[in-house]
């Protein structure tokens, strides 16, 4: 008779106690700088100035009288409010078109096989790495009246000093200043631009189409994601103008007169909120006019993605990737 020798089965491995539970204290003592930075230096903020947005507090008196909603709708019907968010608008509508089109044009040029195009990228990259600050003030020398560079180009074909920083003709160069930086979506697109297949735009030259048609059905699709980013992007970025807006002002003799001194056409919106909390000492109705600028921000967000997200073109959907996951 054979005999079968019946192996006992050792004893089952045993998980080692407090094992998961160490392994979740070790991943919140890493998160944790991010999450207390966070807490303290966004989420805290944020819900004070919502809370101060109901109040009449001027800054400095310890008790807040309650006001509710008056603040808000102050906010809404207060035509110098509402004309500083339309020239906030207004300014939206310029620079975004002219940087995502100029960062893209730029970008198609220099990605061609041409000399000396590395130092051509180097050029028109280097005004993005400028300051905000050292860029308005080298844009308010060249613009002045008396003896800015533009002033004594003009004066070659006949033209007499015209006065840049003042009047309506504040906001153009407002506008000049922020579209110097179009240099800054230039490595972006080229990066993307590596990306557009070669086999496929070989196909359209096969099938008898030219580069306009290459571009329209190959490079634009696959770049489109980037594009939806940098819209995004430099909407949010051009929705708070501040710095050049008030740099580019008169030079002031204290804090109380730099919003006085800032020309009507640049009083954007981000300066008008600045002159509510520094000028007239209105935090209450400074944190309303942040805390609707906040919503106008998601809402133009929402409906970037809602309208031209259409138009993207994904290798991978990512709907279908998170399913996946």
């Amino acid at each position: 008779m054979r005999l079968q020798s019946v192996r006992s089965a050792g004893p089952a491995r045993r998980r080692r106690p407090g094992g998961r539970r160490g392994e979740a204290l070790a991943f919140y003592g890493f998160v944790s700088p991010w999450l207390i930075g966070t807490a303290v230096l966004t989420i805290f903020p944020v819900g004070y100035a919502f809370y101060l947005s109901f109040t009449a507090w001027d800054g400095i008196a310890p008790f807040k009288p309650w006001v509710g909603l008056a603040n808000y709708r102050e906010v809404l019907t207060s035509p110098d409010t509402l004309s500083s968010l339309y020239k906030t608008l207004l300014l939206v509508a310029i620079v975004v078109p002219v940087t995502i089109v100029g960062s893209l044009f730029l970008a198609i040029l220099l990605n061609e096989r041409v000399r000396g195009r590395t130092v051509f990228r180097t050029l028109i990259y280097i005004p993005a790495i400028v300051p905000p600050v050292a860029a308005a003030l080298i844009w308010k020398v060249a613009f002045d009246q008396n003896s800015g560079a533009v002033n004594r180009f003009l004066h070659l074909f006949g033209v007499n000093a015209l006065m840049w920083l003042t009047g309506s003709r504040a906001f153009i160069v407002l506008i000049v200043v922020l579209l110097w930086g179009v240099g800054a979506g230039l490595i972006i697109n080229l990066a993307a631009l590596q990306t557009v297949p070669v086999e496929q735009l070989e196909a359209v030259r096969l099938d008898g189409g030219g580069a306009l048609a290459a571009f329209r059905h190959v490079t634009l699709p696959v770049i489109s994601p980037v594009l939806l980013f940098q819209t995004v992007l430099t909407t949010i970025t051009t929705l708070q103008t501040f710095v050049p807006a008030l740099l580019l002002s008169p030079i002031s003799d204290g804090v109380s007169n730099v919003y006085t001194n800032i020309p009507n056409a640049n009083r954007v919106y981000m300066v008008d909120v600045y002159s509510q909390f520094f000028a007239y000492s209105r935090y209450g109705y400074g944190s309303a006019m942040l805390t609707i600028f906040f919503l106008v921000i998601v809402a133009m967000t929402v409906v970037i993605f809602k309208v031209a997200g259409r138009s993207v073109f994904y290798a991978v959907d990512p709907n279908a990737a998170a399913k996946e996951g």
